[in-house]
Parts: structure tokens; C-alpha cells; sequence
């Protein structure tokens, strides 16, 4: 064989390695799509883009490299190298702005325990004879039912986000006077009961139930109402008050109720 034949040969040799090279690598293409997936979420997240900016750029510039290297003569291990890069960086942009929600909502809910705390030294009467008298009229006077449990009061949907446990600041009023009767009555228990429509599945409704009625009680403690004195259930979707065939009606599914013991201390029976 003549010397250039051989080269040509060993040329072929060399390019059909390369190329069975890339393509040897099936996992390196599913890691690019992958990596464009993610990349694509973390790039259309607006918290995302507010907290961690930075990481989205790096995870997009990662990802640009490995589309490249698929393209031209880069190896799958080169591709799925700046794929999985693209993926970290993603994922970390994500981890980077849930700190940095869960610093704002620990922010927001200071300032307005603070504020809470001080409208309720505020809204102190001179006389606690009247202050008590006052109280117990303004409990009579909001949403409260007398049951066979005791004395219900219900928390509508609207003063919860959608399918969030945080309480709106709409409640404030409603729950600086549960404060304030709970103080001047301290006998007195309560038990806080969360409710869900039927929308979701039941472990998840039963979830956001509970964690309604604890961000209640969470309230209530963190404004000095002994947490001895309050009970928290959660029962999803059992239990409506309304059809929940309606929007009407899953709304009014959607409540917090809170049930007051009596004078003595005494709970009626749980559901």
C-alpha cells in the first residue's frame, strides 16, 4: 500500500473515531435537553431572575457550550460535562431564591409581628372591666355560630393567599380581638380547626389544612397566648358547610374555624 493511501486511510480512521465518538455518547444529548429544560425554567421564573441573577447567566453560558460542542467536534463526555455545569448552576439559582424568599418572608413576618404587638398596646382600654365587656361584644359581633363543639368562629378563604398557609394582613383586626379576649379570659382554650374544598388530593389537602390552622395558632403564641391553650386539627376536605360543586361554594369550604371553650376551660368534643 502507497504512503498516501495509507494516510488517506488513517485520515478516514481518525474521523470515523471522532464522530463515533459523539456519537457514542446517547446520555451526553438527553443531559443537553435536560439542561435546555431546566435552564428554560430558571430563566422564565421572575423570583429567580430577582435573587439570583448571576446563576442564570452562568448556567445559560454552560449551556451554550455544550450546544457547541454538540454541533461541531466536541466529545459526548465534553457536552455532557457542560450540561450537567448548565444543570448545577440552575439548580443552584433555584436553591440561591428560596433563601432569599424565605429571608423575605421571615422579614415581612417581623415587621408584622412588630406592628401587631403595637396596635395591641395601643388598643388598650384604661379599665379592664370594660375592655373585657368591650371584647365580648366584639366577639359576639363577628362570624361566630354557637355549636354543639362551643362557640365557632370562621376564618374565611379570602384572608389566606391561594393555596397558601400565611395568613393576609386582613385578619389582623379578627385576630388582635381573639388576642385580647384569650388575655383577659385566661381560663379559656381554643381549638383551631383547618378545612379544605375538594380540590387536590387528600394527603396535600389535609396538609394545607393543618398548616392553615397552625399559622393561626402560630399568631396567637407569638402574641403571648400560651400555646398550652390552643389545640390545632387539620381535616382537608372532610366536613363542607357547601357543595363543592360551585366556586361559591369551595370557597366557603376553604375556612379556618376557631372553636372557644367555656368559661371553665371545657373543649366540646372534637369532629
Amino acid at each position: 500500500m502507497s504512503p498516501m493511501i495509507r494516510g488517506v486511510s488513517c485520515a478516514l480512521l481518525l474521523a470515523s473515531a471522532v464522530l463515533g465518538g459523539c456519537a457514542s455518547h446517547p446520555d451526553s444529548e438527553q443531559a443537553l435537553q435536560q439542561a435546555g429544560s431546566d435552564f428554560q425554567k430558571v430563566k422564565e421564573d421572575a423570583n429567580v431572575l430577582r435573587f439570583a441573577p448571576k446563576d442564570v447567566i452562568r448556567a445559560g453560558e454552560s449551556l451554550a457550550r455544550a450546544d457547541r460542542l454538540s454541533s461541531y467536534w466536541g466529545s459526548g463526555a465534553d457536552v455532557a460535562h457542560y450540561a450537567y455545569l448548565s444543570q448545577r448552576y440552575s439548580a443552584i439559582a433555584r436553591e440561591h431564591t428560596e433563601q432569599g424568599l424565605n429571608a423575605e418572608r421571615g422579614t415581612k413576618l417581623e415587621l408584622e409581628r412588630q406592628r401587631l404587638q403595637l396596635a395591641l398596646r395601643e388598643n388598650k382600654l384604661t379599665s379592664v372591666q370594660q375592655q373585657g365587656k368591650w371584647l365580648e361584644q366584639q366577639i359576639a359581633s363577628l362570624t361566630t355560630t354557637q355549636t354543639d363543639r362551643g362557640l365557632v368562629m370562621t376564618l374565611g378563604d379570602m384572608l389566606f393567599d391561594t393555596g397558601e398557609a400565611e395568613l393576609e394582613n386582613s385578619a389582623n383586626r379578627t385576630v388582635l380581638k381573639i388576642v385580647q379576649f384569650l388575655q383577659l379570659n385566661p381560663r379559656r382554650v381554643v381549638r383551631i380547626e383547618g378545612y379544605t374544598d375538594n380540590t387536590g388530593g387528600e394527603q396535600e389537602n389535609l396538609k394545607l389544612s393543618r398548616d392553615r390552622a397552625q399559622s393561626v395558632a402560630d399568631v396567637l403564641i407569638d402574641l403571648g397566648i400560651d400555646e398550652k391553650r390552643i389545640q390545632v386539627e387539620g381535616y382537608g376536605d372532610q366536613y363542607p358547610v357547601e357543595a363543592n360543586a360551585s366556586e361559591r361554594g369551595r370557597a366557603q369550604n376553604r375556612r379556618v374555624e376557631i372553636v372557644f371553650s367555656d368559661e371553665k376551660g371545657q373543649l366540646g368534643a372534637a369532629r
